[in-house]
């Protein structure tokens, strides 16, 4: 199906979720502002009434013909949800473009990482298009950094806030936390386990949050992103009780064996807000609300000659969101 030329229509799927939120307040802030606007998510969220544009709106459910005539599709919602609605999206003949990692494994689709030389630059000739999580912007964007200073092994452990697991999981944590606190029993519908003052691997078997996923997604992400790279970084992953942004911790082995201030120049180049101030630290809040994925001052390890510790945070909605709008603003020219 061809979409009129003059089309600016934009269905965002999955506009319950935070994720989504994120993505149409940055749509209305960007050069789609004026466009025409579709909110739709899964039927169990189906007539929620928010805002687009400063009018009210209500979200519908998706239905037949609910990405005719669109320019632009984004998927913000499960993977599930957009491995549902995928083949409809895509016969519309819109720009399709997946931040739910729900398309990561479909051979077709342009990985785009905002990064030169690194997964698929946005071409108009192309309309099935994914963009990583936080983790794997990261991940890619160390990759591409340590590279040029002769990388020969990296390991990453991510630490995942629980806003991951959206409304529902920032409530559960802000309920324990409240109940734990008056040496009450903690309710724990979403995850099944502790998350409240409790660093763990792994949520509880009932639990429809799974860390193992979140790590396979981001294995897979970090995988294309080295396709072109020697080096195939190790990759783990932590729940940390914090509601908003994910922080990592990182240790790289060289063997050009660089000084701090060169490594630090290499980081800034890549793209890194770089923690100047070595007494002030850095977490997940200094991240928030921000584009860019920020990096404390590299510290070398004194009993392993050229490995340097790199502690980062990154805003883990904002990031994925503001890279989708670069992608768009390319794909529409």
């Amino acid at each position: 199906m061809s979409v009129p030329r003059d089309s600016q229509r934009i269905v965002l799927a999955g506009a319950s979720s935070l994720l989504g939120a994120e993505l149409k307040s940055l749509l209305e802030e960007s050069r789609f502002a004026s466009w025409d606007l579709s909110l739709v998510d899964e039927e169990t969220v189906a007539g929620t009434l928010t805002e687009a544009g400063g009018e009210p709106a209500v979200i519908q459910p998706v239905e037949e013909g609910t990405f005719e005539r669109a320019k632009l599709i984004f998927f913000t919602g499960s993977a599930a949800f957009t491995e549902r609605n995928l083949p409809a999206a895509r016969e519309s003949g819109a720009a399709v473009i997946d931040l739910s990692g729900g398309a990561l494994n479909i051979p077709e689709v342009q990985v785009y990482f905002a990064m030169e030389g690194v997964g698929h630059d946005a071409d108009r000739q192309k309309t099935f298009y994914a963009v990583p999580s936080a983790p794997g912007l990261a991940t890619a964007k160390l990759l591409g950094a340590l590279v040029t200073a002769g990388l020969s092994r990296l390991s990453l452990i991510f630490f995942r806030p629980v806003s991951e697991a959206g409304r529902h999981g920032i409530e559960e944590l802000e309920s324990q936390t409240t109940q734990l606190l008056s040496f009450q029993p903690a309710g724990q519908p979403v995850f099944d386990t502790q998350v409240a003052f409790n660093l763990i691997d792994r949520f509880g078997r009932a639990s429809r949050e799974n860390l193992r996923s979140v790590r396979d997604r981001i294995r897979a992400e970090a995988g294309i992103a080295a396709k072109r790279n020697p080096v195939q970084p190790s990759i783990q992953v932590l729940h940390a009780p914090v509601f908003y942004g994910y922080t990592f911790v990182a240790i790289a082995e060289l063997n050009s064996k660089p000084s701090q201030d060169a490594l630090i120049e290499t980081c800034r180049k890549a793209g890194f807000t770089l923690n100047s101030d070595q007494n002030s630290p850095l977490g997940n809040l200094n991240a928030s609300g921000d584009s860019a994925i920020h990096l404390a001052i590299p510290e070398s390890d004194p009993a392993q000659p050229g490995a340097w510790w790199l502690w980062g945070a990154a805003d883990n909605v904002r990031v994925p969101a503001s890279t989708a709008i670069k992608l768009a603003e390319k794909l529409v020219g």
